[in-house]
């Protein structure tokens, strides 16, 4: 049985059985996902090796809606753990204002995360790439070898194309398998110097999110949650986790067909001012770091919540046991109940994090009443973008 204590046939009765199978796929897939990375390891180094060399290169991670929300937890555990100039910038801003981010005479390796590879604005975004940059270079982490990017990839000059596992295409409307697959090819990519403690990590988030999905360390009670009747979300985090706040924000928003109200911000800056969503029916899910001198910031955030005396769930997600953060937290849960080892940093913590956040997202979904599969039957949202006309560039 799984979080939802629902078998599959129901599941699928209530337009959920897509959805419900790409979340638990997630920690089978991320382990295909390290064989194709080994497979690959080689043509992978002759590519890149050569770009991560010149001076003063610029990387930049890019991808529209949940595809673009990869960069913005990879792109700061890369700045902190492998050093260089790495940044997050959607496809949906560099499109309408490409002189505002991209720069002609700077070395530039453009990394595309596409589900399907036909969004308007990736392939637009990398055809600006091709007429702006000098010296572009372009690598394409996707789901789909028949998009519209991938082809373009193989075709260009410097273009190098990583698929994730087949099964990652999800069917379903959401982004799921197909998000947590690309940010882990990007991570393991780009810090190939710690290869080996990598894939442990992987392989133990891998675990602890098979324990998860069936309900036992904390699946349960993430499901009650979602069924609780919220009718706001905030999530928050930190660092690379204010990444992973964005992207958990838009699956309750998604899923939900808009029926929940969800936010995000950083711990910090919740404080100035977006705090002023919080109801008596709101859940505030606060993702927790496993820097010692980051949790600090997370553990005096949690003892201001505790002290408002407005009434709200706080739900605090955290790596390990942390008597302090359960005594704060209404609903505190461990990632790691047994505490196994250290983690290699937020960045991969946050794949792990993302299982408690599908849950709960589906969970809130069906307690609404919509259809995960399809929670825009009015065709107003697509699984891919519609109604975008991409314009010829001119200064």
């Amino acid at each position: 049985m799984n979080a939802w204590n629902m078998t599959e046939e129901e599941l699928r009765a209530k337009g959920a059985g897509n959805t419900a199978k790409e979340i638990c796929q997630q920690p089978d897939t991320w382990e295909k996902s390290l064989v194709i990375l080994k497979e690959q390891q080689g043509k992978l180094r002759a590519f890149l090796g050569p770009i991560m060399k010149k001076h003063g290169v610029r990387v930049i991670f890019t991808g529209a809606g949940t595809s673009a929300f990869v960069g913005d937890f990879v792109a700061p555990f890369l700045r902190e753990r492998v050093g260089g100039s790495f940044a997050s910038i959607a496809t949906t801003d560099i499109v309408p204002a490409p002189l505002s981010y991209l720069r002609r005479k700077v070395p530039t390796l453009l990394v595309s995360f596409a589900r399907s590879g036909n969004s308007p604005e990736s392939v637009g975004a990398f055809d600006l790439a091709e007429e702006l940059v000098e010296d572009i270079s372009q690598l394409v982490i996707t789901c789909n070898p028949e998009g519209a990017l991938a082809k373009r990839a193989k075709a260009a000059k410097n273009g190098f194309v990583l698929l994730t596992p087949p099964e990652t295409d999800d069917l379903g409307f959401a982004m799921t398998s197909s998000f947590t697959n690309m940010a882990l090819m990007a991570l393991m990519v780009f810090d190939e110097a710690h290869a080996a403690e990598n894939e442990t990590v992987v392989r133990r988030i891998a675990a602890c999110g098979r324990e998860l999905l069936t309900g036992e360390n904390g699946g349960k009670k993430l499901a009650e949650l979602g069924r609780r009747g919220f009718d706001r979300m905030a999530f928050l985090g930190s660092g690379a986790l204010q990444g992973l706040a964005r992207e958990t924000h838009l699956k309750v928003l998604e899923l939900t067909g808009g029926r929940i109200a969800a936010t995000w911000e950083s711990i910090m800056g919740f404080r100035h001012g977006p705090k002023s969503i919080l109801t008596n029916n709101t859940l505030v899910v606060l993702w927790l770091s496993a820097n010692p001198y980051t949790h600090v910031y997370d553990l005096d955030f949690l003892r201001e919540l505790k002290g408002d005396a407005q009434h709200f769930t706080v739900v605090a997600v955290g790596p390990a046991p942390d008597k302090e953060a359960e005594e704060l937290a209404d609903v505190y849960i461990a990632l790691d109940p047994a505490a196994k080892g250290p983690w290699a940093g937020d960045g991969f913590l946050a794949l792990g994090y993302v299982l408690y956040d599908h849950i709960l997202a589906l969970s809130a979904s069906l307690a609404h009443g919509v259809a995960p599969d399809t929670p825009c039957p009015s065709g107003s949202v697509n699984r891919v973008v519609k109604g975008v006309t991409i314009h010829p560039f001119h200064a």
